[in-house]
């Protein structure tokens, strides 16, 4: 497994961070959950990533667990901060100090740690003035409650402006966490740029594109039992997007690259998000243990250029682009 630094920080993670991503947080999942972070430890992964939000709380608490009795200091664990958790009330979201300040005590206690590695913005608060968003981050360091502080799915704008107000505070953010994938580029014209200059990485969710580019969903054909898209609590949703006869249709014509470079689709995609050098590491769930195993051999994967741009050839007018799909909700969810 090889590591990357986060931002211009001195902090190494792993190319491939476990993502402990809980939906419905039943017992059967928990079980997994727990099953594939160990995987994920005795794979080389050291980096995990997490939500307060996830299942409500119960992510945290699944990934708390698993990785107790692990020495504190070898692991990289992240947690992020916005959306609704709690009984959801009206604070109980958003970016507020008073959210801030809870939600890492929160983390913490569910975790059963006494810091993270990285703290995240989860989304952009437009209710809250970024300067108090910011202060707050700035007091949640200096307690030694994070150590680094990152955000998810800023737009280019809003990272040079939280950068600015974050120096100016004796701070920086070191990282975004956007959706990234060979069929999902809407980052690189501005994000990604705006990104090199202040010194932040990209820690990139969904590098499968919700598992479509693992090439198990076949145009004309239904999705496989037991699939995200058929799960009527989300996952059939978040996939929805990507489930077009014309785009599983291109994705199948990867299969030939992937074959020559010895590599199943899944880790040729998971490549290619790491190819990019704004990419400090992948994130990327499993619902078996075994795909753990499977998914890290592409870290120290290398494409050529030749490679790259059959990728793109191959995909052409399906890939999705356009820098305004960087967004948060105008409005807190609650």
């Amino acid at each position: 497994m090889d590591y990357r630094y986060l931002g211009n920080s001195g902090l190494k993670v792993t190319e491939i961070t476990y993502g402990n991503w809980l939906t419905h947080g039943s017992s059967v999942e928990n079980d997994v959950a727990t099953a594939c972070v160990r995987a994920a430890l005795e794979a080389g992964i050291t980096s995990f990533d997490t939500a307060d939000a996830y299942a409500n709380g119960k992510a945290e608490e699944v990934l708390g667990a698993a990785l107790a009795g692990e020495r504190r200091e070898s692991l990289e664990v992240f947690t992020k901060v916005y959306w609704p958790v709690g009984p959801k009330g009206p604070n109980d979201t958003g970016l507020s100090r008073k959210h801030i300040m809870e939600g890492i005590n929160g983390s913490l206690r569910r975790l059963n740690m006494d810091y993270v590695d990285l703290y995240q913005a989860h989304r952009f608060d437009y209710e809250t003035p970024l300067e108090e968003t910011i202060t707050a981050f700035a007091d949640v360091v200096r307690a030694g409650k994070a150590l680094y502080i990152g955000v998810s799915e800023w737009t280019a704008d809003q990272l040079r402006q939280g950068q600015a107000l974050a120096r100016a505070a004796g701070f920086s953010l070191v990282s975004n966490q956007p959706q990234y994938s060979a069929l999902w580029r809407v980052i690189e014209a501005e994000v990604i740029p705006a990104s090199v200059a202040l010194g932040l990485s990209q820690v990139v969710w969904s590098p499968m594109a919700q598992g479509v580019l693992s090439g198990k969903y076949l145009p004309g054909k239904s999705a496989p039992a037991g699939s995200r898209a058929t799960d009527e609590k989300g996952g059939k949703d978040a996939i929805g997007r990507f489930m077009d006869d014309d785009v599983l249709g291109k994705v199948q014509q990867l299969a030939p690259i992937a074959d020559d470079l010895g590599l199943k689709m899944s880790q040729l995609a998971i490549a290619w998000v790491l190819a990019n050098p704004n990419v400090a590491t992948a994130l990327v769930g499993a619902s078996r243990p075994e795909q753990v195993a499977e998914n890290v051999k592409a870290s120290g994967v290398k494409l050529s250029a030749d490679v790259l741009a059959q990728i793109d050839a191959v995909l052409g007018e399906v890939v999705e682009r356009d820098p305004a799909k960087t967004v948060s909700p105008e409005t807190r969810v609650v």
